[in-house]
C-alpha cells in the first residue's frame, strides 16, 4: 500500500486533516509521476502532541535501548536501499548508480557512525562534588532539503534518536518520497510510536507552524539562507534553539606548486557533483594569474567529459537539476556571467543540444572572472564553475574569505605546511586539503550566513543535548 498521500503520526499512517495535494515532478522529463499531501498547522499540532507524549518515556530510555533502536533502523534501511535510490533518482534527478552509492550510501554511513558514537559517548561526568549531565533537548522539529535528502534526514534523525529526543520531520515537498520510505523504515524497525513523526508540506504551511510551535524545543534546518532566516524569525518568540546548515560559495585555492591538470580536473568534478547541487561545492576556483589560461584549458577538457542525460540513462554522469525554478535561476546566473564580461570556456545558456525536455543544464565553466561578478558572489547551485586569477596567495585568501558565506574552503598545495597555514586563516566551518576522502566523523557546518551548529558523529549528537549541572550530587567530605 502506498503512503504517499498520508502522514506518519504517533506510529500510524494517517490522512491529512485538510485534503491538499501536490504533484511530484520527475526532473528528467518534467512529468508528474506521484502525488503527495501537503500538511497544515492542524497536522503539525497532531504530530507535535504525539512527540510530546512520547518524550515522557523515550527521553528517559537507556543508551542500550536507543542503540538497539538505531541498529534496527540500520538493518531495515539496508533492506530498503534500492527503493530509496529509485525514489531519490526520480524525484531529484540523481543518476541511478550515484543515487544508490552516494545519496543512499551517505545516509547509511551517518546512521552507522551515530550508532558507533552512541556506544562511547559520555552523557555524565562528576565535577568535584557535582554532576554534569547531558540530556535530550526534548521535542525537535526537523526541516530537510531536496539536494541530498537522505544525508540530511539521517544527519538529524540519527542524533535525535541517539540523544533521546522525539521529533517531527518536514522533508522537502520537491523530493518527498524518500522520506516516506524512511518513515516506513522507522515503522518496520519498531521505533516506539510518537518518537518519529512525518508531516509533508511546504514552508508556509508546515515549516512555519513547526518553527513557531511552543512545544517544539529545537529546530534543525538545512536549506537556503533565505529560508533559514525565516525559520529563525518564526522560532524567536518561543526562544527555542535553532540549528541551521545553510548556503555556501566555497573557494578552491590552487597554489602555484600544484599539478595543475590534476588539481583543476578534480576541482571541476567536485563542483559538478550532484549536478552542482551541493551547498559545499567548490564553485570558485582561484588559480595563479600566469597559469590562468592553462587552468581554463584543463577545466574545459574536464567539463566536456561530463555526459548530461536522464537519471536512468546508462551513461549519464550529470542528471538534471531539480526543478524549473532551479533551472531558471541557474540560466539567469549563467547569462549574468556573459553580460558582466566573464569568458565562457565551456557550456553556456540553454539545455544540451540533444535534450529538449527536462531540467538539463550544460556543464559550464567561466574564466577571467572578477571578484565582483554575480557568479563569484551568489550561490548558483548548478554545474557552473567560476575561475578567478590571483597574483598572490594572500590575495586569493582575502577574496576567498570576502563572502557572506562560510561553509567550506578547499586548498590544493604540494607544500603541506603552507596549506595548513592557509587553512587556519579560512573563515569556514570546513577546510579540505588536497581533495581528501569524505569522513562521516568530521564536524560539518558553517560560519557566518552558512549557519550555526554542527552535524556528524558526536558533534551532531551534542547539538541535540541540553547540559544540566546537579550541585551537591556527591556528599561533601
Amino acid at each position: 500500500m502506498s503512503h504517499d498521500l498520508q502522514f506518519y503520526i504517533d506510529g500510524a499512517w494517517v490522512d491529512p486533516v485538510v485534503p491538499n495535494t501536490l504533484d511530484v515532478i520527475d526532473p528528467s522529463n518534467e512529468d508528474a509521476f506521484a502525488r503527495i499531501s501537503l500538511g497544515s498547522r492542524a497536522d503539525v499540532n497532531k504530530a507535535v502532541a504525539a512527540a510530546k507524549r512520547a518524550f515522557n518515556t523515550y527521553g528517559f530510555t537507556s543508551v542500550e535501548e536507543r542503540l538497539d533502536i538505531l541498529n534496527r533502523v540500520i538493518e531495515v534501511y539496508k533492506k530498503r536501499s534500492k527503493d530509496l535510490a529509485i525514489a531519490v533518482s526520480r524525484e531529484m534527478g540523481a543518476p541511478r548508480q550515484m543515487a544508490l552509492d552516494s545519496q543512499v550510501g551517505i545516509g547509511l554511513a551517518h546512521l552507522a557512525k551515530m550508532a558507533e558514537t552512541l556506544k562511547n559517548f559520555q552523557f555524565r561526568h562528576v565535577k568535584g562534588n557535582h554532576l554534569v549531565v547531558k540530556e535530550p533537548i526534548g521535542v525537535v522539529g526537523l526541516i530537510t532539503p531536496w539536494n541530498w535528502p537522505l544525508n540530511q534526514i539521517t544527519c538529524k534523525v540519527g542524533p535525535a534518536l541517539a540523544a533521546g529526543c522525539t521529533m517531527v520531520l518536514k522533508p522537502s515537498e520537491i523530493a518527498p518520497l524518500n522520506a516516506i520510505i524512511f518513515a516506513e523504515i522507522i515503522d518496520e524497525a519498531g521505533v516506539p510510536k510518537g518518537v518519529f513523526n512525518l508531516v509533508n508540506g511546504d514552508g508556509p504551511g508546515v515549516g512555519q507552524a513547526l518553527s513557531s510551535h511552543p512545544d517544539i524545543d529545537m529546530m534543525s534546518f538545512t536549506g537556503s539562507t533565505r529560508a533559514g532566516i525565516l525559520v529563525a524569525k518564526a522560532a524567536a518568540d518561543t526562544v527555542k534553539r535553532v540549528h541551521q546548515e545553510l548556503g555556501g560559495k566555497s573557494a578552491n585555492i590552487l597554489f602555484p606548486d600544484v599539478d595543475l591538470a590534476t588539481a583543476v580536473s578534480k576541482g571541476v568534478a567536485g563542483c559538478f557533483s550532484n549536478s552542482g547541487q551541493s551547498c559545499n561545492a567548490p564553485t570558485r576556483m582561484f588559480v595563479p594569474r600566469d597559469r590562468h589560461d592553462e587552468a581554463a584549458g584543463y577545466a574545459r577538457t574536464a567539463a566536456e567529459r561530463f555526459k548530461v542525460g536522464p537519471a536512468d540513462g546508462a551513461n549519464t554522469k550529470l542528471g538534471p537539476v531539480v526543478s524549473q525554478v532551479q533551472f531558471d535561476k541557474i540560466q539567469d546566473l549563467i547569462q549574468s556571467g556573459i553580460d558582466e564580461g566573464a569568458r565562457l570556456v565551456a557550456g553556456g545558456p540553454g539545455r544540451p543540444a540533444e535534450l529538449n525536455r527536462g531540467y538539463y543544464v550544460r556543464p559550464t565553466v567561466f574564466a577571467d572572472v572578477t571578484h565582483d561578478m554575480r557568479i563569484a558572489r551568489e550561490e548558483v547551485f548548478g554545474p557552473v564553475l567560476a575561475i578567478l586569477p590571483y597574483d598572490t596567495v594572500e590575495q586569493a585568501v582575502e577574496q576567498a574569505n570576502d563572502t557572506v558565506y562560510g561553509l567550506a574552503s578547499y586548498i590544493q598545495a604540494k607544500d603541506l605546511q603552507k596549506a595548513r597555514e592557509v587553512a587556519a586563516r579560512m573563515r569556514s566551518g570546513n577546510v579540505y586539503i588536497n581533495y581528501p576522502q569524505w569522513d562521516a566523523g568530521l564536524p560539518f557546518g558553517g560560519y557566518k550566513q552558512s549557519g550555526n551548529g554542527r552535524e556528524y558523529a558526536e558533534y551532531g549528537l551534542e547539538d541535540f543535548l541540553e547540559i544540566k549541572g546537579i550541585a551537591g550530587y556527591e556528599a561533601a567530605e
